[in-house]
């Protein structure tokens, strides 16, 4: 399944996160990363996401080195503003934001519209192409009427001059993002495990973008691995899973297994069942990983399991 966003930005059903390819909490090596990427090409997915944020610059250096040599014209990058990164004179340690990569830059809050220029550009340079697709702005939860008042007026002005192709926001939270549904013209929303098989706060969001027609990629299908394998140690957001929380995801787990589905592939599928979702963000750091995910989207799923869930 292929779907148009924007000014004529197509998505593949499942689209490729490159956070990983900025070692998220673990390193990959130059050469895995590319596997990555390869395997997502070899298996049809022809959108990739990345960000400054990831890796600091890593995740773009890496996804654009794999991507550099393939038919421009049969791709789409997006990539995100609101963090710019300015080098650090005397880099000591590692990143402290979750990246095994070294502390050599530092990142500074920017909404304003020469910030976004100004990211775009450091983007464009570190992916080594012609132009990025879709530009999302970043995780303004403590910068929304900037990113609202500066930050999206810049990036429409860029779609509406033909230089890109969609303006979006990327977050975890749905309250910031309703209000770009509401009070923009807004292409798209890039939504992190909050319309997930076991979190559903996102749905009056999705329900709002449907009706003003704004798209809606979903990312953390898996929330954050707990839908790939629940138990008591595994992680929720990213932090120790709560017991409830817990209870719930072995619940749907029981589901999925009385009907002989695995977990992951009703996590995966969830989502692309709402009108307004295009896409679904696989963040995958192997080429077995992406394998996996490309299988998970094609099992079969009846619907009195989700009739159950």
């Amino acid at each position: 399944m292929s779907n148009t966003i924007g000014r004529g930005v197509a998505l593949t059903e499942l689209s490729f996160g490159a956070a990983a390819l900025g070692n998220l909490f673990t390193a990959v090596t130059d050469d895995e990363a590319r596997a990555a990427v390869d395997a997502a090409w070899d298996a049809g997915i022809r959108a990739f996401d990345t960000a400054p944020h990831y890796g600091l610059g890593l995740s773009e250096r890496r996804l654009g080195a794999a991507l550099r040599e393939r038919p421009r014209g049969e791709f789409a990058v997006s990539t995100k503003v609101g963090r710019i990164l300015e080098p650090v004179a005397d880099p000591v340690g590692l990143d402290d934001e979750g990246f095994a990569v070294p502390a050599a830059f530092r990142r500074v809050w920017d909404f304003s519209g020469d910030g976004v220029r100004r990211s775009i550009e450091a983007s464009l340079e570190r992916l080594g192409l012609d132009r990025v697709d879709t530009v999302l702005i970043h995780d303004p939860d403590r910068h929304e009427d900037q990113a609202i008042g500066e930050a999206f007026p810049a990036l429409a002005k860029l779609r509406d001059e033909g230089v890109i192709g969609a303006v979006g926001v990327g977050m975890n939270q749905v309250r910031v993002p309703l209000r770009f549904v509401l009070e923009t013209d807004i292409d798209v929303v890039l939504l992190a495990g909050r319309y997930t098989l076991l979190d559903r706060s996102g749905t009056e969001l999705l329900d709002r973008a449907a009706a003003h027609g704004v798209d809606i990629v979903i990312g953390g299908v898996f929330n954050s691995g707990l839908l790939v394998d629940p138990k008591p140690s595994s992680t929720y957001d990213y932090a120790a899973v709560p017991p409830e929380i817990l209870a719930e995801a072995l619940r749907l787990k029981d589901i999925c297994e009385r009907h002989g589905v695995p977990l992951r592939a009703a996590a995966l599928q969830f989502p692309l069942r709402h009108p307004a979702v295009r896409s679904v963000l696989i963040g995958a750091r192997s080429p077995q990983e992406v394998r996996d995910c490309v299988e998970m989207a094609r099992v079969p799923i009846p619907d009195a399991l989700w009739a159950e869930a």
